[in-house]
């Protein structure tokens, strides 16, 4: 197993990359790919080099993202069609059983659905092009991003705080008025149930 985490870079096919998640957020999706139109004339090669997508090199010599699907997908829907990479462990050598458990076992895997139930991850989809749209995922990245909470290297805690979110605020109230949702997210974010989450700022 390689314990060296250098950054190995690697360009990289994105349709070839294996997800270790669902879903993602679309909007979150969307503001990435408006970002990369603002750079890819001007900076793009500089920007993929700064943005280095993490892979763990799995049984069969595939690459499964650990980080940064939201980038991929936005990269994979602008037409993009390689990024760099960084190998971040060698588990090739494992069975697929023992290659699941340990990613499971190392954070490295987050199989839940967009309604926030665990699934098998046999589910898990097999290109970022098929990953599933969790609103309250987008909702929180924007939560995050208006003060609501602190960035936090917890692993998923965007999505914790999602599922905070998707048992207080109504999915219609998101779908169909993202405003009025992120209104109600900021009065929810500093309630004291919700200290247990990464990144609580606590009551203002």
């Amino acid at each position: 197993m390689n314990h060296d985490f250098t950054p190995l870079l690697r360009p990289t096919p994105l349709a070839s990359l294996r997800p270790t998640q669902m879903t993602v957020g679309f909007r979150e999706v969307e503001r990435k790919r408006e970002s990369w139109r603002k750079r890819a004339a001007k900076d793009g090669p500089e920007f993929l080099g700064q943005h280095l997508i993490p892979v763990v090199l799995g049984p069969g010599d595939k690459r499964y993202v650990i980080d940064n699907h939201h980038l991929g997908l936005a990269l994979l829907r602008e037409g993009v069609e390689h990024c760099l990479t960084k190998t971040v462990a060698d588990l090739r050598m494992l069975e697929k059983s023992a290659f699941w458990t340990f990613m499971d076992n190392r954070n490295w895997l987050h199989p839940f659905d967009a309604h926030g139930k665990r699934r098998p991850r046999q589910e898990i989809p097999k290109t970022l092009a098929d990953l599933a749209d969790d609103p309250y995922r987008s909702l929180a990245g924007e939560l995050r991003r208006a003060g609501g909470y602190a960035k936090d290297p917890t692993p998923y805690s965007e999505f914790l705080w999602g599922d905070f979110l998707r048992r207080r605020t109504d999915r219609a109230r998101v779908d169909d008025d993202f405003k009025a949702a992120l209104d109600q997210a900021l009065s929810l974010c500093r309630a004291p149930e919700a200290r247990y989450l990464p990144g609580w700022c606590g009551p203002e």
